[in-house]
Order: structure tokens, then C-alpha cells, then sequence
């Protein structure tokens, strides 16, 4: 299990840094106003920040996912494993509640932690810093709201990261039986980056349209009085004033994210277990909790 742990920490690491870029495009896209829109579209996004605010923009709020990290893989490969092992049957349909569970538990890290980084990535360059990091974030935060505050988003985060955990696991289950992944199969690595990506990708069109009301929530009253009463409030407003396009917004610069983020998650989990171990990579190594996720990951 320690093992498992650290390859999964390190695949995360790694996947957050390859697909942070692609995070902060999305929220941008996500909260912009639908009728004085900042950006035209992901290319337009990318370009504008880094001619804006240099490439370190697209790396804001990086800080709270890395932070968090830790904390959310332990979460994630503990609880899979051990409702894995109560249900007592590895199966689709385990796998689908077992990610489930997994995904359930690590939103009370998961929410604060993305609450942090979406406030931080919609800083804009060139004026005064509210935020000087995801500590402080989330200290001024606490100040003004208390725990309440810290937690804004929590029942859409739920909504989002239990189905869509649930998803990724049952994908990638599907996707490793049906590919027959063997120990000594020479795709083997090929194989499981395949299933990883593919189901990250699954997984996110699952939940896209909660993932752009949580982030909604998040950023709301940042720059401004706030707008939304809650879910269903949002979900409302959103729709009547912009259609209902509104909840893919963002969706291209994720699903670009998506693929590359469990590519380097799983390449690095591969390389440390493989390391470590000094034979063959398992074909059931397990695949970090960040894959496909803003978390989220």
C-alpha cells in the first residue's frame, strides 16, 4: 500500500503539471460573462494570458492542487481499496462503487483545495494581488466566512467527483479486460496509457455541465456583488441568459487536458512501481486518483 501511495503521488504530480495550463483556460472560459466574453475560445485564451501575464499565467493557483495532493491520494487509494475489498468482488460494477466512494470522501479536500485555485487563476495581471498564494486564500476566506466560505461548492463537488470517480474506474476496468493486459504483454505501458486517457476523457463528459456550475459558485462574488443563491439558482440564470451551451463552455480545453494529464500520470505511477519492485508493471497497478480530474486534478 505505501508503495502504491507514493507511485500514485508522484503520477499526480506530474499530471498536474502537464495539464494545469489546460485548467486555467477552462475556468476563465467557464466564468467569463456570456455577454461581454474576454476570450473567443481555448486558442484565444491560451494566447491572451501568455501575452498578458507570460506563461507563469497559466500556472496560477498551482499551489492549491500540489498542496492537496497528498492528502487526496491517500483519501482515494484507501478508501477504493478498502470498499473493494468489503464489497469482496473486483467487477465492473465494484469498481463503478468502489471509485464511487473514493470520489465521495475526497471532496472535503477536493472542494477548499479547488475553491483556492479557482480564486487564484482568475486573478488578473497588472493589478494588486488579493491573493499571495492558496494559504492565503483560504485564510481570508475563513475570515470573512468561516468554514462555510471554505466550503463553497461542496454539494456540487459531490455531484461532480462521486459518478465521475465512479466512471473512471469502471472504464478503465472495461478498458484493461477488454485489452487484455497481461504482465508480459510488450504494450503493456501503451495499453494502460490508452485506458487511462480514455477514461479520463469518459469521465469528464460525464459530470462537465456540474464542473462548470462549481465553478461558478466558486468564483462568484469575486468580482462583484454575488450572483447565484445556490445550485439550482445557478443552473437557472446561467441557461436563461446563455443558453444552454453554457455548460460545455470550457469543455475543449479539458478534454485536451485530459488525455495528456493520465498519459504522464500513468507513464510515472509505471516508472516508480516498476522501479521499485525491479520486475514487470503489474496490469492492475493502480491508476492515481488525479486522472482525468481538475482535481481534477
Amino acid at each position: 500500500m505505501a508503495l502504491d501511495f507514493l507511485a500514485g503521488c508522484a503520477g499526480g504530480v506530474a499530471g498536474v503539471l502537464v495539464g494545469h495550463p489546460f485548467d486555467t483556460v477552462k475556468v476563465r472560459l467557464q466564468v467569463q460573462s456570456g455577454d461581454k466574453p474576454q476570450y473567443r475560445g481555448t486558442v484565444h485564451c491560451f494566447q491572451s494570458i501568455i501575452r498578458q501575464e507570460s506563461v507563469l499565467g497559466l500556472y496560477k493557483g498551482l499551489g492549491s492542487p500540489l498542496m492537496g495532493l497528498t492528502f487526496i491520494n491517500a483519501l482515494v487509494f484507501g478508501v477504493q481499496g478498502n470498499t473493494l475489498r468489503a464489497l469482496g468482488h473486483d467487477t465492473p460494477t465494484t469498481q463503478f462503487l468502489a471509485g464511487a466512494a473514493a470520489g465521495a470522501i475526497q471532496c472535503v479536500i477536493c472542494c477548499p483545495m479547488e475553491l483556492a485555485k479557482t480564486r487564484l487563476q482568475l486573478q488578473d495581471a497588472g493589478q494588486a494581488r488579493t491573493y499571495s498564494g492558496s494559504l492565503d486564500c483560504l485564510g481570508q476566506i475563513y475570515r470573512r466566512e468561516g468554514l462555510r466560505g471554505v466550503n463553497r461548492g461542496m454539494v456540487s463537488t459531490l455531484l461532480r467527483e462521486t459518478p465521475s470517480f465512479g466512471v473512471y474506474f469502471l472504464t478503465y476496468d472495461v478498458l484493461t479486460r477488454a485489452l487484455g493486459c497481461e504482465p508480459d504483454d510488450r504494450l503493456l505501458v501503451p495499453k494502460l496509457l490508452l485506458a487511462g486517457g480514455t477514461s479520463g476523457i469518459t469521465s469528464w463528459l460525464s459530470t462537465y455541465p456540474v464542473d462548470v456550475v462549481k465553478s461558478r459558485l466558486q468564483a462568484d462574488g469575486l468580482r462583484g456583488a454575488p450572483r447565484y443563491r445556490g445550485i439550482v439558482d445557478c443552473v437557472r440564470q446561467s441557461y436563461k441568459a446563455e443558453g444552454w451551451r453554457v455548460f460545455t463552455r470550457g469543455l475543449t480545453s479539458t478534454l485536451l487536458r485530459a488525455f495528456p494529464v493520465n498519459a504522464a500520470t500513468f507513464a510515472t505511477v509505471t516508472v516508480v512501481l516498476s522501479y521499485a519492485r525491479g520486475d514487470e508493471v503489474r496490469p492492475d497497478a493502480p491508476a492515481g486518483p488525479s486522472l482525468g480530474q481538475p482535481s481534477s486534478l
